[in-house]
């Protein structure tokens, strides 16, 4: 008889691993860094952000490669990086982030909640924001959907085990600078978006996808991201920080934000809905 109970036991084990692991790439980061270890207020820069950023990725991968090959007795790509017919995904996550980000922007802007101030073009910040974001976005949808949300689904329903790792990805962000409630339950939201394809298809290509260019023109048009005050290339004011514009935690901590996710997992759903319905015999969907 299969044993449903492993999915959610080796998410349990995966914790003390992964916290060692990466404890120690990050320590290795931030000494390659140069970082400050004596100041706990110490501000990294664009490059030793992207250093430490790194090593976390490489700690990540190798606890993730070490327990799909040894508990999970599976190729690594099976977490969800199969290429095949994939590019089409990948496509519209981008523009998804993308529009989601600028239409929120000229909201803000035409409501008159921000007032734009200023470009500042710095090509390496640019480049660099565009690698962090890459590494972000695999790291964190290689943890959270690639292994977390892919053995939740073998111990509960599809919609439940999304909802878990969803809370759990919140939890990931409690420590984030000028975090409460509702910015709390927005990052909720944005696990349920990030995960709503992955329970369809068990692929991460549209989530990373998405993950980065959210987080990217997030910072490009000035937003903090997820509380986090980045390089932008676009800056602006804030006539009044309030949940219309975000205020300090940006764009994600905004009613903006929530209705745009909302809108989104909604029409996935229903796309994939739409797909399965188009696929499956008619008398075979009727017994689902």
């Amino acid at each position: 008889m299969e044993n449903k109970n492993r999915g959610w036991q080796r998410i349990l084990l995966l914790i003390v691993p992964y916290i060692l692991i990466v404890g120690i790439f990050q320590y290795i980061g931030k000494l390659i860094a140069k970082a400050d270890f004596e100041d706990i207020n110490f501000q990294k820069t664009s490059e030793q952000h992207i250093i430490i950023s790194f090593f976390t990725l490489l700690g990540t991968f190798l606890v993730i490669w070490l327990f799909m090959k040894y508990l999970d007795k599976e190729r690594f790509i099976k977490v969800g990086f199969d290429t095949k017919n994939r590019l089409n995904e990948f496509f519209v996550g981008i523009v998804i982030g993308a529009f989601i980000m600028t239409a929120g922007y000229l909201i803000l802007l035409f409501l008159g909640e921000i007032n734009f101030e200023r470009v500042i073009f710095d090509i390496k910040e640019i480049i660099i924001s565009i690698f962090l974001f890459i590494i972000v976005a695999v790291m964190e949808e290689l943890l959270m959907r690639g292994y977390i949300l892919k053995n939740f689904m073998i111990s509960f329903n599809k919609y439940v085990a999304l909802i878990m790792s969803s809370v759990l990805f919140s939890l990931m962000h409690v420590f984030n600078p000028n975090i409460d409630l509702f910015t709390l339950t927005n990052i909720f939201l944005a696990g349920i978006l990030l995960g709503i394809s992955y329970i369809h298809t068990k692929n991460l290509w549209f989530p990373i996808a998405l993950h980065l260019s959210w987080n990217l023109f997030q910072t490009i048009l000035g937003f903090n991201v997820s509380g986090q005050k980045t390089y932008s290339l676009i800056e602006f004011g804030i006539t009044e920080n309030n949940l219309l514009n975000g205020g300090k935690f940006g764009f994600e901590g905004s009613i903006l934000s929530l209705i745009a996710m909302l809108i989104t997992i909604v029409g996935i759903e229903i796309y994939y809905r739409r797909q399965k319905a188009a696929t499956t015999p008619k008398e075979v969907y009727a017994e689902i």
